[in-house]
């Protein structure tokens, strides 16, 4: 029910986003606005504001903003009122109006990425080093698990951090083998060694700080044998778990399912979080544009895998699961969603911000406009196939949450 319910107000808040970007530059380019509603369905608010009707219903999977002309009629070509039509404007206060909800919700990631780096972020240390200075805690925290893996079917999580890895075939004193979360292990000489079996850990044998490769190299060169965990969840008490490594994951060697990554905690000033927050946007805009594009293209090779593309429900469960990790890896994946509403928009597609936007390059192009009959119907045909879409992939959702 909290997952549901958190999802619930994300997803109207990135609604209300998208829609006031439209409602903020129709205003703004001189053009009247009759509705302004969020959701679906029966009507649970509503109330009038000079001459824009505002409201809220019951299914939040949607929202408008219904502006005077954007699908033209007699009334708003050649009416009273037809100087502040959408459909009378020039192309260029058309295309802004258009694309300003994508661009209140890149604007909106931008301001959300910004506000977590200014406050504090688990970030990678691969791509900040020139923020080295400003590091601190740092560890290795598991950033991916494989569904059906050992390290799944051990209880590890995303999120979790490692605090010590060791072979259950030799006994570890309590000072060598490290329990608690200062991140270290036992030096890479003592590691070999240990591993080919020629001798054991006393309390005298140094450490040094928890590597990756140390800890790929132990899982890999055990043979299979299992290997106990200590981790950290939400920075409790570490917990310790036994995993037996298995071949087949990666190839030609022996893994438990999951990824790994160097991260600290880091805290920027003002400036530098506004400026990481805009770098840090359009590095992922870059990234899902080129993830749609792919899709798409494997979608005209007969080569899509549509159990790759989450509906609300799937969203639901990505939303939850970065809620229970904490507020500010909530903000992130809100932020990311944000990018993926907007630049899905920008698809060309009937019934979409940019297949509006084609039609009115279109028009600008042949220097007349489009039959409004037939774009209308275009764009409601558009409507209905994204409608079975959602339809598609809601269910492919409720099979592999069955499943």
């Amino acid at each position: 029910m909290l997952t549901t319910i958190i999802f619930l107000i994300v997803l109207a808040i990135l609604i209300f986003i998208h829609e006031l970007g439209h409602f903020v530059f129709a205003r703004w380019n001189g053009i009247r606005v009759d509705e302004f509603k969020i959701g679906f369905g029966p009507r649970l608010i509503s109330w009038g504001r000079g001459e824009t009707k505002y409201g809220l219903n019951l299914i939040p999977f949607g929202g408008y903003v219904k502006i005077h002309g954007e699908d033209p009629n007699d009334e708003s070509i050649s009416g009273p009122d037809k100087n502040r039509s959408f459909v009378n404007k020039q192309k260029w206060q058309q295309v802004t109006v258009l694309v300003a909800g994508v661009f209140f919700n890149f604007l909106f990631a931008w301001l959300l990425y910004s506000g977590v780096f200014l406050f504090g972020v688990t970030a990678t240390t691969s791509g900040f080093e020139r923020y080295s200075d400003q590091f601190k805690n740092p560890r290795i925290m598991i950033t991916l698990v494989s569904p059906g893996s050992p390290a799944e079917k051990a209880g590890l999580k995303t999120g979790d951090v490692l605090v010590a890895v060791t072979d259950t075939s030799v006994v570890i004193p309590a000072k060598a083998g490290i329990q608690d979360i200062t991140g270290k292990v036992v030096s890479g000489d003592i590691l070999d060694s240990r591993l080919r079996g020629n001798d054991k850990l006393t309390t005298d044998d140094n450490i040094k700080t928890l590597k990756i490769e140390d800890v790929q190299s132990l899982i890999n060169n055990n043979g299979g044998t299992p290997i106990q965990l200590s981790y950290s969840r939400s920075n409790s008490a570490p917990i310790t778990t036994s995993v037996s490594p298995i071949k087949g994951i990666v190839e030609n060697k022996y893994a438990i399912g999951i990824a790994m990554d160097n991260v600290v905690d880091l805290k920027l000033p003002f400036f530098s979080a506004i400026y990481e927050g805009g770098h840090y946007t359009l590095v992922m805009i870059r990234e899902t544009a080129v993830g749609l594009y792919d899709f798409i293209a494997k979608i005209f090779q007969g080569s899509a895998n549509f159990s790759d593309v989450s509906g609300p429900i799937g969203i639901a469960g990505i939303v939850g699961g970065a809620a229970e990790m904490g507020f500010k890896y909530l903000l992130m994946i809100t932020a990311l969603i944000s990018i993926n509403l907007g630049v899905i928009n920008l698809i060309p597609f009937p019934a979409l911000d940019g297949g509006r936007v084609l039609f009115v390059l279109i028009e600008g192009v042949i220097r007349r406009r489009l039959e409004p009959k037939y774009a209308n119907a275009v764009n409601t045909v558009g409507f209905v196939l994204l409608m079975i879409l959602m339809v598609v992939v809601t269910y492919k959702d409720v099979v592999k949450l069955i499943k």
